[in-house]
């Protein structure tokens, strides 16, 4: 299985070059992020006519996840367990939920596609938002695993968190000032890992960004900053042959701010291949 992960921020803007490098880079399982569109309005057309299912969650102009298979997927969710929600002005655990996370089973891995809120600023309410949710995220997936042990299960998406300093190469993200970087979204990250999930690519690539600012010229001084990950229980982290970080997508016409992120995964069952797959920038 070849899984890639990508903000593509507005995939009716970009369809075709998302569609395209499904296609021309042999992609199974598209996690996408920040669709911006409501499922009524996703073009599913170009998709379907590639060969892909799609699964869409989205309520508005603003956020909104998907995933496309090759396969069928099956056991669709559009939230995890106590996610929860916000709306300005509008604190407490009835505030209504966002379209910040989908997941699905395919091929016997459970994908979560997840779009982290941003946080905004230091002293913003959607920074406390931000490490609720992530908690909420946390205990979620320690009790899917404690269900299921030896589940291949993967969160994969644009986490919106800075894990290390050399993650970061832009000068206007500066620790004790901006979000990203802060110790307590950095800790809300690494708390992940104790409900058994672990970064699969930065073992086998432990450099390159994964976005640029669209402002300052910032991709082609290269400050840019590594965001979008792909993090894996014990017997997804097992399946892991390669991965690759796709710099050149954030060329050309119309690019996203973010690149995909890709994996592969030799699964128990599938045929096995002599060739170790490559670990590579494209």
């Amino acid at each position: 299985m070849r899984l890639a992960t990508w903000n593509v921020n507005s995939i009716r803007t970009r369809v075709a070059r998302t569609v395209e490098f499904a296609v021309r880079e042999d992609i199974d399982v598209l996690a996408m992020q920040e669709i911006k569109c409501k499922p009524e309005q996703f073009p599913y057309a170009p998709f379907e006519e590639a060969g892909y299912h799609v699964e869409v969650h989205g309520l508005n102009q603003w956020n909104g996840v998907a995933i496309a298979s090759r396969e069928p997927m099956t056991d669709v969710r559009t939230a995890f367990d106590g996610m929860p929600g916000f709306a300005k002005g509008h604190e407490g655990p009835d505030a209504p939920q966002e379209a910040r996370a989908i997941g699905a089973i395919v091929n016997g891995v459970r994908v979560w596609s997840l779009y982290v809120p941003n946080g905004r600023s230091l002293d913003d309410p959607h920074l406390a938002y931000k490490l609720h949710w992530l908690e909420a995220l946390r205990t979620a997936t320690a009790a899917e695993l404690a269900a299921s042990p030896g589940l291949p299960l993967a969160l994969v998406g644009d986490f919106n968190i800075i894990p290390f300093d050399h993650d970061n190469g832009d000068p206007d993200i500066v620790v004790g000032k901006s979000t990203h970087v802060s110790p307590e979204e950095r800790a809300a990250f690494f708390a992940l890992e104790s409900a058994g999930v672990h970064d699969v690519v930065r073992p086998l690539l432990p450099e390159g960004y994964t976005y640029w600012d669209y402002q300052r010229l910032k991709f082609p001084r290269n400050e840019g900053i590594r965001i979008d990950f792909v993090l894996g229980s014990a017997a997804f982290g097992d399946a892991v042959k390669g991965a690759s970080i796709h710099r050149n997508e954030r060329k050309g016409e119309q690019p996203s701010d973010h690149v995909p992120v890709v994996v592969d995964l030799e699964l128990a069952g599938a045929a096995e291949d002599d060739d170790d797959m490559p670990m590579i920038f494209a």
